[in-house]
C-alpha cells in the first residue's frame, strides 16, 4: 500500500485495484504536488468526502465523471451530487456505520466543524465526519478539518490506527498544540502526519513544532509526501 499526501487534506491511497481519494481539492490550491490530469490518467476506485465545503469537494465531479468512480459521502452531500451534479455511481453513509466495498471499509466516525455544501442554485446541510479506512494490511486514520473532542479517545479503543492524518493549522480548525494532544492522549496511532497549514497566509503553521510535541513518545513521527505501509 503506497499513500500519497498531495497537500491541504487531499490524500491518495494505492492499493492492489487502484486508488482511493480523500477531500481531492487540486484546481486552485496553491500547494498542491500533482495535476487533474495526472488524477484522470489512473485507476481511481473511489473518492471519500469528509464534508462539503470547497476546499474539499473542489475536483470530485470531474474525476467522478472521467472515471465513473464511486463517490462514498454522507447522505445530504451524496445528494447533493445526486441533484445537482447528475452523478448516479454513489454511496450514501452516515456516522458511525461502515462499509466493505471489498478490498478496504470505510468508516464514518463523529466529527465537529461546518456542515454545508452550496452552489449558486442550492445548499445541503450535512455532519461532518472523521475517515477510518480499513485494509487488509493497515487502519488508516484522517481527521480533515476537526476540533479536538474527546470522541478521538474512541479510536484508540476499538482501533489500532496504523497512520493518521491530523490537521495543524488553526483559525478553522485544531491547531499544533490540539494535534499534539490527540497523538499523544487519545489516538496513539503507530504514525502520523501532519496536514491543513500553509495552504494560504491565514493557516501558515510550522509542522517542526508538531514534531517536537511528539517526538518524545512512541510513535514514529514523520513529515512524508508519499510513504509504503
Amino acid at each position: 500500500m503506497n499513500i500519497i499526501y498531495h497537500s491541504h487534506s487531499f490524500v491518495e491511497i494505492e492499493i492492489k485495484d487502484g486508488s482511493i481519494l480523500i477531500d481531492p481539492f487540486i484546481t486552485w490550491n496553491p500547494t498542491i504536488k500533482t495535476n487533474l490530469n495526472s488524477i484522470l490518467n489512473k485507476k481511481i476506485l473511489s473518492i471519500i468526502l469528509t464534508h462539503g465545503h470547497n476546499d474539499h469537494i473542489w475536483d470530485t465531479f470531474k474525476i467522478c465523471k472521467k472515471t465513473n468512480c464511486i463517490l462514498i459521502s454522507t447522505f445530504e452531500i451524496s445528494n447533493y451530487f445526486w441533484n445537482e451534479k447528475w452523478l448516479t455511481n454513489l454511496h450514501a453513509m452516515h456516522i458511525g456505520w461502515e462499509f466493505n466495498f471489498g478490498n478496504y471499509i470505510v468508516k464514518f466516525v463523529y466529527a465537529t466543524h461546518g456542515w454545508w455544501v452550496a452552489d449558486m442554485k442550492s445548499w445541503y446541510t450535512t455532519n461532518p465526519a472523521w475517515i477510518i479506512i480499513r485494509t487488509e494490511e493497515k487502519n488508516i486514520y484522517h481527521a480533515w478539518d476537526t476540533w479536538l473532542t474527546q470522541e478521538m479517545l474512541l479510536l484508540s479503543k476499538y482501533d489500532s490506527i496504523d497512520l493518521a492524518f491530523l490537521p495543524i493549522w488553526w483559525n478553522f480548525t485544531m491547531w499544533i498544540k490540539d494535534a499534539i494532544i490527540a497523538t499523544k492522549d487519545f489516538i496513539k496511532p503507530k504514525k502520523v502526519i501532519p496536514i491543513h497549514y500553509n495552504t494560504w497566509n491565514i493557516i501558515k503553521a510550522n509542522p517542526k513544532e508538531f514534531i517536537k510535541g511528539v517526538w518524545n513518545i512512541w510513535q514514529i513521527i514523520e513529515i512524508w509526501d508519499s510513504i509504503t505501509l
